[in-house]
């Protein structure tokens, strides 16, 4: 199996940006592309920052969905994806499923922002409401339209990994988001995948908040995962040394080797309550340096907005994606617990 990171480097004095991973970030496929149609591969690119790459007689393989960059300041998997997609086109035959590598938000990777309008992550779902005309609309239905034909064909085994880095520290440096609806097997392939991952903590989510891998999950029956993995860096000034287990888990997927070994144990925590901005007046009961999987006691008050007190229902609940800043309307947080 081929390195698919450099090695580790001070981020302080890290190199400029690899041709690799400039070409990733500015959505250009073409030598990529180019080497695995060479190889016999049936290559398609329906949409800027979108590729795909297909067994060219047919038969039936894993169909695997990787994206990055669905939050335009989330540099560190686009560097991992754009070293690892550069080794596996120069041993093109090593690639053992139907892959589509997608690069979310080009404009917000531009301009080296979370978004232009509005968060691309809660575009996904049938009702926008007050998002409708946002920059980022347009770029989700681009990223559905594209989603569906590549799983259109599909056999009964995909995938789909989000990749992200997290805004706040964390007492687990890497989680990931798993909608509780998958099916039992994709499920229990995907959690161990996570553990090889070196993924410290999974939640399982009952219900979409808008996000991508939700829609793959409930409109296309992925095996999928919003996966954070560590904080949010500068293109190019990444330590790539701490995503070395995400990448080797997700190499290992794609040249369809046997799982390996889990890395860590991962915590599984379910969703209590979900904290919904309901005006303008929302405020939060804690600091902006709180991290994410700090604890709060039964009865301990989370958030207030206007008449509507939340307060912690269990005997301990721990706040993941705590944010104020979001729009009236969307979620604020999560609270969860631990289930195993």
């Amino acid at each position: 199996m081929a390195n698919v990171v450099p090695s580790a480097a001070n981020p302080d004095t890290a190199p400029a940006v690899s041709e690799a991973v400039r070409a990733l970030a500015e959505a250009d496929f073409g030598t990529v592309a180019q080497r695995f149609a060479g190889a016999g591969f049936a290559v398609a690119l329906p949409a800027p920052g979108i590729l795909q790459i297909k067994a060219a007689d047919g038969r039936q393989r894993a169909s695997v969905l990787v994206s990055v960059g669905v939050h335009g300041d989330e540099t560190g998997p686009i560097e991992v994806v754009a070293h690892l997609l550069e080794a596996l086109s120069r041993q093109a035959q090593s690639l053992a499923v139907n892959l589509m590598v997608c690069v979310g938000n080009l404009a917000a990777i531009r301009a080296g922002k979370r978004f232009i309008d509005a968060d691309l992550n809660r575009m996904f779902r049938a009702s926008r409401g007050s998002l409708a005309d946002a920059a980022e609309a347009e770029r989700a239905d681009t990223l559905i339209a594209a989603t569906s034909a590549f799983f259109a064909d599909a056999g009964p085994v995909r995938w789909h990994l989000d990749l992200h880095t997290a805004i706040r520290p964390s007492l687990y440096p890497t989680f990931a988001i798993v909608p509780d609806l998958i099916a039992d097997e994709g499920k229990t392939k995907l959690l161990h995948w996570l553990g090889e991952a070196g993924i410290g903590a999974v939640i399982m989510n009952p219900q979409s908040a808008g996000t991508y891998s939700y829609y793959s999950a409930e409109h296309h029956g992925a095996a999928a995962s919003t996966v954070e993995l560590g904080r949010v860096g500068t293109l190019g000034r990444n330590d790539l040394s701490l995503f070395a287990d995400v990448a080797r888990a997700l190499d290992g997927l794609l040249r369809g080797a046997a799982p390996g070994a889990a890395t860590v144990e991962s915590h599984v925590f379910k969703v209590a309550q979900e904290i919904i901005k309901l005006s303008d007046d929302f405020r939060m009961a804690f600091d902006r340096a709180t991290q994410n999987f700090t604890a709060l006691k039964q009865g301990e008050e989370i958030a207030r907005d206007g008449a509507t007190v939340y307060v912690v229902r269990h005997a301990e609940e721990l706040v993941v994606f705590p944010n104020p800043d979001v729009r009236v309307g969307l979620r604020a947080g999560l609270m969860v617990v631990r289930s195993s």
